[in-house]
């Protein structure tokens, strides 16, 4: 009997053909959510058309697999992450001018392509933030650049949903850039020389420095040479030759310090556009990652003050609260089955961990006692001299066996995919190791309960939007194992992590505060709190009213309390972006799949310490 055609079906086949040729990677796979559109690698999830497959949803279906796809083919995230443009601001609108140049070639190629994503920014426009601005300072200005940006590119009009905003503050941008903002049309065909122009626009706007100037390196080398000459020339040959000496060991030292500022610059910006897992304009700008500021300590205010604007819908829940047990088996088994290559060799590292911890406490036992454990050692003592009483042994009370950790995992929406599953697997397996060596451990996780602020920031705009409100979404803190529950009863729990929707955005510093309550409220003596994230925190509701660095700062503040004041060991694992320049104690892996063996060192490294944080 011959199949029923199904047209839902066949759209899905055609497009995902169409998005590998059109990005030339065969290795491309689509697939369809309800959550938010999102590209991890070769993996796509785009808008989950209905079954009517109304002409407007099929438009929009095609707009996010084309701006995928074209992403794929025409951006190099290497050269990208090379361009020197300062953290923030300036990086955001060179992401949104780098995505309004991608998708300008692709439509100018293509016209159905240019319909499809013209029709994509219109829906997307009409839920970004951009599109509830009522005054100037309200606009995204990276938003507002990458449109502008594309109308030059492409002659097509701004959405309906954001012209108002983009009128606000066209004549700043027009008047102070838009000579450079013309020179882009003719750059758009070279990645490097777009961006090279854009830095124009950032010089023009105040926020880069004039690219055509000398390098104040240069000057500053010049100055000094000169201010060197005529020193030697007073204090004579000696002194001449010990500051040639000592400038060429600053010149090496300096040499060998902007060469790391380069690589680490280039690591996070590369894997950030890699791995990127947002939807254009929520999480980032024009299809780019959000901005991950990491900002020297010396340029923070000493006066900084954090607060939340209300703590009333924030929520501190257990797995079982978010999902049912018949889901959460579901769940479970589709983590086991998507990692089950990489569940062997994380195994072998935690049987690593496990042999070096148990080497550790073995060593430590109290022998001739009069009860306890059986010590077979001396049991020939009984045969030779029957009347001799059997010999037990105590195991001492160590440091190492009264010790909890905690595992505190990122579950904002930029760990989809690949990150969250390998952070899911690698946590339970260091749960299981760790209760085999009578460790506690506790695992938690951190999110938000809504995408762009919810219920606390439609209190904020009740209240008639009052100036600073500080934190301005509502947390969800969860609790996937605690320390005292043994593993078989929080295994299951895991499967969360892999449910649609859960991941949204992060604030990381009250996570901190939160997770380290909990360990404090503990009885060990050696607590142990360790970080997994793939960056620092972002939410778009919070920073679009507060300072652009404002989660970020209170991250750093949070670190430096717990490193300097606290009892509780910090330790981090950034996945994808340089940590380190938050966490004193910390490593940086560029690759998920090395996650399992980070955390086995790094617990290792620990251990193989023997002394608790003074």
């Amino acid at each position: 009997m011959p199949q029923e055609p199904n047209p839902l079906e066949d759209f899905r086949q055609a497009l995902a053909a169409g998005m590998r040729a059109l990005g030339r990677r065969p290795e491309f796979e689509l697939s369809y959510t309800a959550d938010r559109p999102a590209c991890h690698g070769d993996q796509a999830r785009i808008p989950q058309p209905s079954r009517k497959l109304t002409p407007e949803q099929a438009a929009e279906a095609r707009g996010w697999a084309d701006s995928f796809a074209l992403r794929t083919r025409l951006h190099d995230p290497r050269a990208h992450a090379r361009v020197e443009v300062a953290p923030g601001l300036p990086r955001e609108m060179l992401n949104a001018a780098e995505q309004a140049r991608i998708e300008a070639i692709g439509g100018r190629e293509m016209a159905g392509v240019a319909q499809n994503l013209r029709r994509m920014l219109d829906t997307r426009m009409k839920t970004d933030p951009i599109a509830r601005a009522h005054t100037p300072d309200e606009v995204p200005m990276a938003t507002a650049i990458g449109l502008v940006v594309r109308e030059r590119l492409t002659g097509e009009a701004i959405p309906e949903s954001a012209r108002n905003a983009v009128d606000m503050v066209r004549g700043r941008l027009e008047e102070s850039a838009g000579a450079h903002l013309d020179d882009l049309l003719e750059t758009a065909g070279d990645q490097a020389r777009f961006a090279e122009a854009f830095k124009r626009v950032l010089h023009d706007l105040g926020l880069a420095d004039d690219p055509d100037a000398p390098e104040e390196e240069e000057q500053a080398d010049e100055q000094q040479e000169e201010e060197d000459e005529s020193q030697g020339d007073e204090e004579g040959e000696d002194s001449a030759e010990s500051q040639a000496a000592q400038q060429a060991v600053e010149g090496r030292s300096e040499e060998q310090q902007g060469d790391g500022e380069e690589g680490e610059s280039s690591e996070v910006e590369v894997d950030s556009d890699l791995s990127a897992d947002a939807e254009p304009g929520e999480e980032g700008d024009e299809g780019m990652m959000p901005w991950r500021p990491n900002l020297p300590d010396a340029k923070l205010p000493p006066d900084f003050a954090y607060r939340a604007y209300t703590l009333e819908y924030d929520e501190v829940v257990t797995a079982e609260e978010l999902c049912d047990a018949e889901e959460l088996t579901r769940l479970r088994g589709y983590l086991d089955q998507q990692l089950i290559s990489l569940q062997g060799a994380v195994t072998k590292l935690a049987n690593r961990l496990q042999r070096r911890l148990m080497a550790q406490q073995n060593r430590s036992w109290d022998f001739d006692q009069e009860e306890g454990l059986l010590d077979p050692a001396r049991l020939t003592r009984v045969i030779v001299q029957p009347e001799h009483a059997l010999s037990y042994k105590v195991e001492r009370d160590t440091d190492f066996r009264d010790t909890v950790v905690t595992l505190l995992i990122d579950n904002s929406g930029s760990m989809r995919g690949r990150p969250i599953s390998i952070a899911a697997i690698s946590a339970d397996i260091m749960a299981r190791t760790l209760e085999r060596c009578g460790v506690k451990t506790e695992i938690l996780g951190f999110t938000t309960r809504a995408w762009k602020g919810g219920q606390s920031r439609e209190k904020w705009l009740a209240k008639g939007r009052p100036p600073k409100p500080g934190r301005l979404n509502d947390l969800r803190h969860i609790v996937y194992k605690q320390a005292d529950a043994p593993w078989r009863r929080a295994r299951r729990n895991l499967g969360l992590m892999m449910r649609e929707g859960l991941l949204k955005e992060n604030i990381d510093g009250e996570a901190l505060l939160w997770a380290h309550s909990r360990l404090i409220a503990r009885t060990e003596d050696r607590r142990i709190l360790m970080v997994i994230s793939d960056g620092a925190p972002v939410d778009d509701s919070t920073l679009s009213v507060n300072s652009g660095n404002y989660l970020e700062r209170h991250l750093r503040q949070v670190i430096g309390w717990i490193e300097q004041k606290s009892p509780v060991e910090l330790i981090a694992i950034g996945i994808g972006h340089d940590v380190t320049r938050y966490y004193r104690r910390a490593v940086t892996i560029m690759d998920a799949e090395q996650l399992g063996g980070a955390m086995v060192d790094q617990l290792a490294g620990l251990f193989d310490e023997g002394k608790s944080k003074p």
